[in-house]
């Protein structure tokens, strides 16, 4: 019985890191992979070295291409979009 208490407190404090650093920033990660995922042709993006772009190609799945302005289009690796601005709606079939 004494073993247990011992531990409790050891316990209690990785379940206080675990819900207050651990799950928030797992969470903070899938919306991220998210966001990635859906980017699109004509959505406007901020990198994280704080370019301001719009996607003017998606090329594979961890490349796009950002046009930063007219005639200037840089390839960058999809895991460095920090967010995106406006989002394009998808063109209806028809």
């Amino acid at each position: 019985m004494d073993a247990v208490a011992q531990f409790l407190p050891l316990i209690l404090i990785f379940a206080i890191m675990y819900f207050l650093l651990i799950r928030p920033q797992q969470k903070k990660l899938k919306e991220h992979q998210k966001m990635v995922e859906a980017l699109r042709r004509g959505d406007q993006v901020v990198t994280q070295g704080g370019l301001i772009g719009k996607v003017s190609k998606v090329k594979d799945d961890n490349e796009i291409e950002v046009e930063l302005s007219e005639n200037v289009r840089v390839r960058v690796v999809k895991s460095t979009i920090a967010q995106v601005l406006t989002k394009t709606e998808p063109a209806e079939a028809k």
